[in-house]
């Protein structure tokens, strides 16, 4: 197939070098001219996914129209606080179908990746690839296992299909809201995760809050529309646990930092790459007010993040909320 990724960072590119090692036509596009020009002239993308070769075959430009001239299936790897601004720049050239592997939800009109290319494009054929996919190891091909959500599930499947290898490994799943949500609130829980090993929690700390933190992901959810069983799932559970441990994830980072006495501020000014948990914690605040739905750990991230509350305070407004039974 003829295949376009949008956005050169790290994941957009591991998928990019994974579909032209399957043997499609690929293209990465990126927006800054410069940087494609860097990639082009040493074959790696130094600054995102250091030590991985580009495959020679592989296409690289910034051009919207050379990128998706001859497209059969578009892949757009933009974080969800650039897409709509990318998308609008797309539509004009109507690509289809599309698979988004965003994880967040946009802060002014509380829509998740794939809601917000829709609304921007119009009604194309949509899915999502998500799930515990760290950019830097599914490059280095160590087995890995995703999702491809579709309300058309011949789409999923077909979206499964481009993508299987022997060690990337991909389910398929039509409850696409419940995926979306379990991908994008997980980054909130990563942050609270972060703090804990930043403030020097063990593992009894950590163990409670990814349950927790997993409880009101799957309140809200199902509040929402999707379907239980979904957060016990790749793209729920499965992400969430990889997001809260790993020492790749930005997110869990941005916690820790903050754990350790820095601000929100400091810690994003230092940064290469988008920390989507930050935007999605203002999100998930609104959303589960709207909803009327509890969520303790997202609310004192919010509290933390935004309003300068020092850490261990918000630990202890969590310790001590009234007890109540565990379901």
């Amino acid at each position: 197939m003829n295949i376009t990724v949008l956005g050169d960072g790290g994941w957009g590119t591991t998928l990019a070098i994974l579909l032209s090692q399957k043997g499609n036509k690929v293209t990465l596009w990126g927006n800054f001219p410069d940087y494609i020009e860097r990639l082009r002239a040493i074959r790696e993308n130094e600054k995102f996914l250091p030590g991985i070769r580009l495959p020679k075959e592989m296409a690289l430009t910034h051009s919207i129209e050379e990128a998706l001239q001859d497209a059969e299936l578009t892949v757009a790897a933009i974080p969800v606080v650039y897409l709509r601004a990318t998308m609008e720049k797309i539509a004009p050239y109507r690509p289809h179908p599309v698979v988004s592997i965003a994880k967040g939800i946009e802060n002014k009109t509380l829509l998740l990746a794939s809601q917000v290319i829709a609304d921007v494009i119009g009604d194309v054929p949509m899915a999502t690839l998500l799930g515990p996919s760290h950019a830097e190891e599914v490059a280095r091909g160590l087995p890995t296992s995703v999702v491809a959500s579709s309300a058309d599930m011949a789409l999923a499947e077909k979206v499964q299909a481009v993508f299987m290898t022997e060690r990337f490994r991909v389910y398929t799943n039509p409850d696409t809201l419940g995926a979306e949500l379990g991908a994008a609130l997980k980054n909130v829980i990563a942050i609270a995760s972060g703090i804990c090993d930043g403030l020097g929690f063990g593992d009894n700390s950590k163990a409670a809050l990814i349950t927790r933190g997993l409880a009101e992901i799957s309140r809200l959810g199902v509040a929402m529309g999707a379907d239980q069983r979904t957060f016990a799932g790749l793209t729920g559970l499965g992400d969430l646990i990889t997001t809260c441990v790993s020492p790749y994830g930005r997110n869990r980072a941005v916690g820790e930092a903050i754990g350790k006495g820095k601000t929100l501020k400091q810690v994003l000014d230092g940064m290469e790459q988008v920390a989507e948990g930050v935007w999605t914690t203002r999100a998930a605040c609104v959303l589960a007010e709207k909803h009327g739905v509890e969520m303790p750990i997202a609310e004192q991230v919010h509290e933390v993040l935004f309003h300068d509350k020092p850490p261990p305070q918000a630990v202890s407004d969590l310790m001590l909320r009234d007890a109540k039974a565990e379901a």
